[in-house]
């Protein structure tokens, strides 16, 4: 399994932005989907952005399209989510997730299909 470690969580105002990091450790980087789930107190976990191992395919979420980025850095075995113009109903625990892909564009949009899971990093979006 891939060691997953999230950071860039936090308390920001309504508007602002955040860059969530995930670094991974332990597996071939570059062999692996990537995804960003989050947790909101009382909800079930849900799916954000889901990224390929290319990087040419990725897909969001229809409440944070436009407004998320998911991106990878092969060099830095990193994976970011960039998050932008923030509402309060992102407020939630933000997990970073990822799982060995055969296919190159391939893309994961389940929790089922991720086998490596880091702790998560609390987003608080407030004012």
């Amino acid at each position: 399994q891939a060691q997953l470690v999230e950071s860039g969580g936090g308390l920001v105002q309504p508007g602002g932005s955040l860059r969530l990091s995930c670094a991974a450790s332990g597996r071939t980087f570059t062999e692996y989907n990537w995804g960003w789930f989050r947790q909101a107190p009382g909800m079930e976990r849900e799916f954000v952005a889901a990224i390929s191992r290319t990087a040419a395919s990725t897909y969001y979420q229809e409440s944070v399209r436009g407004r998320f980025t998911i991106s990878r850095d092969n060099a830095k075995n990193t994976v970011y989510l960039q998050m932008n113009r923030l509402k309060p109903e992102d407020t939630a625990v933000y997990y970073c997730a990822g799982s060995y892909s055969y296919y190159s564009n391939d893309l994961f949009l389940t929790e089922s299909r991720y086998t490596d899971w880091g702790q998560g990093t609390q987003v608080t979006v407030s004012s």
